[in-house]
C-alpha cells in the first residue's frame, strides 16, 4: 500500500527524505492524544450527519483497538508512514478495511497535529502543577521543623544578616507558587481546540467544531483558522514557564551542594539521592542536584530552539513546525524528572541545627543591628555605619567577634554603648528584630508558613478540578 497521500505523485520519495522527514520516531508519544482526538472527530461526523452511524461506530471500535494494541506494544510505527496520523490511520484501516478511510473526512494533519498537542500539554502541565505543590509541601514541612534554627543570610555570598532557616525555605516556596500560578493561568491557553481549521482555511464539510470542544472538555476553540494550526504560542510558552522553573530549582540545588559541602556542612543529603566516587571511597556526592542545575541548560535551549524556528515562518503550516514536538516532549520530560525526585530529597533533607548556630555566631552578621541600636540613641545612621565599621576592622585586628568584646571596648568606639548591646547582639534578638511583614521573625514566618498552608490547599483543589 502506497502513502495516504501519493495520488499527486509519479515516482516513490526517496528513502532518505523518507527517514529525514518523519516525525513517527518522537511524535508517537501522542498516540493517545491523537487516538482521543480522532475518537472526538469521528463522533462528530455522525452526529452531522457528514459520515453514516454505522461507520462511526466501526471506526471507533477500531481505533480502540488500534489504541489497546499500541498499549500493549504490539504495533511497530513505519517510518514510510511519516508521522503518528498516518500511522494510526494505517493501522486502523489494515482493522477494519477501507471504511477507515472517512476517519480523516473535514480534517487535516495540520489542525490534526495541533490538536494532539493541546491535548498533550494541557495533561502535562496539570501533573507538573501536582509535582509543584509537593515539593512545596516538603518545602513548609521542613520550614515548620525549623523555626528555631538560625542560619547565616548571604549577599554576593558573603555573610549578611542572620535568618531563620525556615525563612529561607520558605523564599522558595514563594518562588514555586509564582510557577504553580504561571502554569495554571497557561492552562486557558492552551485549553483552545485548533480542530476543524483545515489545512488553514476550514472545511466544506457542516462539522461543528464548538461539539467536538465539549468532548474533549476544551473551553474555546480558535477564532482563525490560519492561527489555529500555525499557533505554538502554548507551546513557547510553557517552554518558558519550565525555564524559569528549571532556573529555581537550579538555585535551589547550588544551595544544596554548598550546604552539603564539608566547608557548610549546613544539611546532609539522604544516601538514595547522593552517590560515591570509583576512587575514593570517603565521597558522598550530590549527583541529583547537581544534575538537575545541569540539565537547566537543556531546557533554556529547547525554549531558545523553538523561538528560532518560528520567527521567520509566514502563515500557515510549514514543515518547519516539525521540530516543534521534540523539545516539548525533552523539557516535560526533564522537568517531570527533577520534581519527582526533588519533593522526597527536600523531605528527607536531614539539617545541622549547631553547626548553622556556630556559623551565626563566629561572623559580624548582627553589624547593622548595632548600628540601628545607636540610631535609637540619637545617632545619624552614617556616623553610626562608619563607627561599626571601625568596630568591625578591629575585631578582625584582635581575632574576636562583636559579642566577645568587652564594655571597655565598645565604648571606645562610641560613649553610646550600653550593656543592653550584648542583649541587642544575640542572634534570637536579631531575627525577631525583624519583626515586618514578610521579614525572618519567627512570628512573621509562622505567618509565613500558615499562608504558604493556605496555597497548598487553593492548589489541591484547582488540582481536583483538572487532573
Amino acid at each position: 500500500m502506497g502513502k495516504l497521500w501519493g495520488g499527486r505523485f509519479t515516482k516513490q520519495t526517496n528513502h532518505l527524505v523518507d527517514e529525514y522527514t518523519a516525525s513517527i520516531g518522537f511524535d508517537q508519544a501522542l498516540a493517545e492524544e491523537d487516538i482521543q482526538g480522532s475518537l472526538a472527530h469521528v463522533t462528530m461526523l455522525g452526529k452531522c450527519g457528514i459520515v453514516p452511524q454505522e461507520d462511526v461506530e466501526t471506526i471507533k471500535a477500531g481505533l480502540q483497538t488500534v489504541l489497546d494494541k499500541i498499549r500493549r506494544g504490539e504495533i511497530e510505527f513505519s517510518v514510510a508512514d511519516e508521522d503518528i496520523h498516518m500511522n494510526v490511520e494505517k493501522n486502523l484501516i489494515a482493522e477494519i478495511g477501507p471504511v477507515g478511510g472517512k476517519l480523516h473526512t473535514g480534517r487535516s494533519r495540520n489542525d490534526q497535529v495541533a490538536t494532539d498537542m493541546h491535548l498533550y500539554l494541557r495533561k502535562r502541565v496539570a501533573l507538573l502543577v501536582g509535582m509543584l505543590h509537593e515539593l512545596q509541601k516538603s518545602l513548609i514541612g521542613q520550614a515548620r521543623d525549623n523555626l528555631d534554627t538560625i542560619i547565616p543570610g548571604y549577599t554576593h555570598l558573603q555573610r549578611a544578616q542572620p535568618i531563620l532557616f525556615a525563612h529561607h525555605l520558605m523564599a522558595y516556596v514563594s518562588m514555586f507558587q509564582r510557577d504553580i500560578e504561571r502554569l495554571m493561568d497557561s492552562y486557558k491557553r492552551i485549553n483552545v481546540l485548533p480542530l476543524g481549521a483545515g489545512a488553514l482555511a476550514g472545511t466544506t464539510f457542516p462539522i461543528d467544531r464548538h461539539f467536538v470542544a465539549e468532548q474533549l472538555q476544551f473551553d474555546r476553540v480558535y477564532e482563525n483558522s490560519l492561527d489555529a494550526v500555525s499557533d505554538r504560542d502554548f507551546i513557547v510558552e510553557f517552554l518558558s514557564h519550565a525555564s524559569i522553573i528549571m532556573m529555581h530549582l537550579s538555585r535551589l540545588s547550588e544551595e544544596l551542594v554548598l550546604w552539603s559541602s564539608t566547608e557548610f556542612n549546613f544539611i546532609e543529603l539522604d544516601d538514595a539521592f547522593c552517590t560515591g566516587s570509583s576512587i575514593m571511597p570517603q565521597k558522598k556526592n550530590p549527583d541529583v542536584p547537581e544534575l538537575v542545575r545541569g540539565k537547566t541548560g537543556r531546557v533554556y535551549g529547547n525554549l531558545m530552539g523553538l523561538l528560532t524556528v518560528l520567527k521567520s515562518l509566514p502563515l500557515a503550516y510549514n514543515k518547519d513546525m516539525q521540530e516543534d514536538k521534540e523539545g516539548m516532549f525533552d523539557t516535560v520530560a526533564t522537568l517531570e524528572g527533577a520534581l519527582q525526585l526533588f519533593a522526597p530529597m527536600i523531605a528527607t533533607m536531614k539539617v545541622n541545627k549547631s553547626r548553622m548556630r556556630e556559623a551565626v555566631n563566629q561572623d559580624f552578621s548582627n553589624a547593622t543591628d548595632i548600628a540601628d541600636f545607636l540610631v535609637g540613641k540619637g545617632l545619624p545612621f552614617r556616623q553610626a555605619h562608619e563607627v561599626i565599621g571601625k568596630t568591625v576592622l578591629y575585631c578582625i585586628q584582635q581575632g574576636k567577634y562583636l559579642l566577645d568584646l568587652t564594655m571597655e571596648e565598645f565604648q571606645q568606639f562610641s560613649p553610646l554603648f550600653d550593656d543592653t548591646i550584648y542583649e541587642v547582639l544575640r542572634p534570637e534578638t536579631v531575627v525577631n528584630a525583624r519583626n515586618v511583614y514578610g521579614g525572618t521573625a519567627t512570628d512573621q514566618v509562622a505567618e509565613a508558613i500558615k499562608r504558604g498552608e493556605v496555597l497548598l490547599s487553593m492548589t489541591e483543589q484547582w488540582l481536583a478540578e483538572h487532573v
